[in-house]
């Protein structure tokens, strides 16, 4: 029997985020006379110091935010572009077919800092150097080290210890990893930050003290430590040293910016995404596919029926399908894809048995391509394990480790982002600048003539996924969940057990969940694995039963294993904020007044 959880509520303001000091820090701004946008750039920051193996200052962040005055929500782009000597021919020169997932070669351009403050500066109402403190605090006075950092670091202290000295200097004080609970501290990202801030302080009055900033880090010391840094060569996933490809000109040449959503009417309800160069659509294809099945989707005491799992995981699989035939920095025919005439195309292929063909579909008539390389990544093993993230292998790959943050004020502005990249396991430490670089350019194919081919200056097409809904054109909801290819699969659960079966924010992120591997993954060596379905167990054993009689190939990954949503909402009529955050782990935070 499902048991009846409440979800947060109140009237002023709320934050929920993957880690309590987030959401603490963010509520601290809004207490303080911030907004939201205030508060989400202050717990972003927070979240690279207390979450290091989920997100780090190079890393990336997608937004999506709505303000009290503009209705309409728009996209932040945080995602840096492939540098100008990442070219095919480059790489084919090094013998490789995929671009490894750890060391400097899958650098992009960071763009965390740009991004954060980019929103800050257009909408928060802060100085940087407010918002900035609680972040140099923490790493300068330490933060509580969570189990999972822990693993993680225990996981890649093999490859630190023999090859990557500047990261065993940081994470592994007198040559251990740090024990559950101590204090982490990292004061060179602490120095890093303050010298940011002093080269910004005489530049004049608020939005110009962030533009300095800005550029100090794009046209100045940080761009100078990254261009020397790449030039080193280092052990990666491949097996081999290499040496990375950014410069401090790719810094310079590129900046955040702001891109209208893509919105797809679901009748009473408006989903709210980014554009195709996030695997964002795909959320919004599954939906479109399951209205062709809405009679028979149901929840029982707070639990999908194995019809109603049955049916998700066929449309994921069709929708991830389409994902790796169309999805790209540029030529998507996104209109064709969210369309209900091909939404009830792809509808009519799925079956009473799991599928276990790959099966990209035809928008406009259009011929789909897949990668070539597929049919060797079929089977292959991933990192250690595929029930959810962080999932890091001793070489350091990395498979979907991310954050997630909402907020909600009490005049309605709204965001809803999800930061990732720069992880600490899977890149060296830059020692100066007390960070490392992302690796999200694995996520690229070298095969030419792809929606998602390496060109330089063009995004890698990423997993990350923030979500907005709204209703009656209205933003009511941000939503959204750290966890690579599965961010828009336990999102679908969210979402069905919110609208569907009628649950509350805390009981739809409580709600069993579930996710399909039978699709590429975005992360090297980009493994799938046809008909494989991984479950919580709270499904039930009949639930699970069936579904193996369907033909999935059934794993159980225990109780409370899968997704790390966490959602606000704000009740238009009445001014009333909801919030909720993941119970699974004991590390997300909802908090609001």
């Amino acid at each position: 029997m499902f048991t009846t959880r409440p979800e947060l509520a109140g009237t002023h303001g709320m934050v929920a985020s993957t880690h309590w000091l987030a959401s603490a820090t963010g509520m601290a701004v809004l207490e303080d006379g911030g907004n939201a946008f205030d508060a989400a750039v202050a717990a972003g920051f927070v979240l690279q110091v207390a979450e290091p193996h989920l997100n780090g200052p190079a890393g990336q962040v997608p937004a999506l935010f709505a303000t009290a005055a503009e209705r309409r929500p728009r996209v932040l782009c945080g995602q840096g572009v492939a540098p100008a000597a990442a070219t095919p021919e480059r790489f084919a020169d090094l013998g490789l077919n995929l671009i490894p997932g750890s060391g400097l070669l899958p650098a992009t351009v960071p763009g965390a800092w740009d991004a954060w403050l980019l929103l800050l500066r257009d909408y928060g109402t802060k100085p940087l150097e407010d918002i900035l403190g609680y972040a140099i605090s923490y790493a300068w006075q330490g933060v509580p080290v969570v189990p999972r950092m822990t693993e993680t670091i225990e996981t890649v202290s093999g490859l630190f210890a023999t090859h990557w000295p500047t990261s065993a200097q940081l994470w592994l004080p007198d040559g251990l990893p740090p024990a559950p609970g101590s204090l982490h501290r990292n004061r060179a990202l602490a120095r890093t930050w303050q010298r940011l801030l002093t080269e910004a302080e005489s530049a004049g009055d608020r939005e110009a003290r962030i533009e300095a900033a800005r550029r100090a880090w794009s046209q100045g010391f940080v761009a100078e430590a990254v261009e020397a840094f790449s030039r080193k060569a280092f052990l990666d996933d491949s097996g081999r040293e290499h040496a990375g490809l950014l410069t401090g000109q790719d810094l310079a040449d590129w900046s955040a910016s702001y891109e209208d959503p893509l919105v797809t009417d679901l009748g009473e309800w408006g989903l709210v995404k980014c554009g195709a160069w996030t695997q964002g659509p795909v959320l919004a294809q599954q939906l479109l596919m399951l209205r062709e099945f809405a009679d028979e989707l149901s929840y029982v005491d707070g639990v999908p029926t194995a019809r109603t799992v049955h049916l998700a995981t066929e449309c994921a699989k069709l929708a991830f399908a389409d994902r790796e035939a169309w999805y790209g920095d540029a030529g998507v025919p996104i209109r064709a894809l969210l369309s209900a005439e091909y939404a009830a195309q792809r509808a009519a292929l799925v079956d009473p048995q799991a599928s276990a063909e790959l099966r990209p579909g035809s928008p406009g008539g259009l011929a789909p391509r897949l990668p070539v390389i597929l049919e060797q990544t079929r089977g292959l093993v991933a990192g250690a394990g595929a029930t959810g993230e962080p999932t890091v292998s001793p070489t350091g790959q990395v498979r979907g480790d991310t954050v997630h943050i909402d907020v909600v004020d009490a005049e309605g502005n709204m965001v809803s982002a999800t930061p990732s990249g720069g992880w600490l396991q899977s890149s060296p430490t830059i020692p100066e600048l007390g960070f490392c670089l992302d690796s999200r350019a694995q996520m690229f194919w070298l095969e030419q003539g792809l929606p998602n081919s390496l060109r330089p200056g063009r995004r890698p097409r990423i997993t990350l996924s923030p979500s907005m809904a709204l209703r009656d054109g209205e933003p009511v909801l941000a939503f959204g969940t750290p966890g690579g290819d599965q961010q828009d699969q336990w999102q679908l659960c969210f979402w069905l057990a919110h609208m569907l079966g009628g649950l509350n924010l805390q009981e739809s992120i409580d709600a069993p969940a579930w996710h399909t591997t039978a699709f590429p993954g975005s992360f090297y060596p980009r493994s799938w694995h046809p008909r494989e379905l991984v479950v919580e167990s709270r499904l039930g054993e009949s639930t699970m039963d069936e579904l193996r009689e369907r033909g999935h190939r059934v794993v159980d990954a225990g109780p409370w294993a899968l997704g790390r949503l966490s959602a606000v909402a704000r009740d238009p009529a009445t001014g009333i904020l909801r919030a909720a955050a993941n119970a699974r782990g004991m590390q997300g935070y909802a908090v609001g007044r």
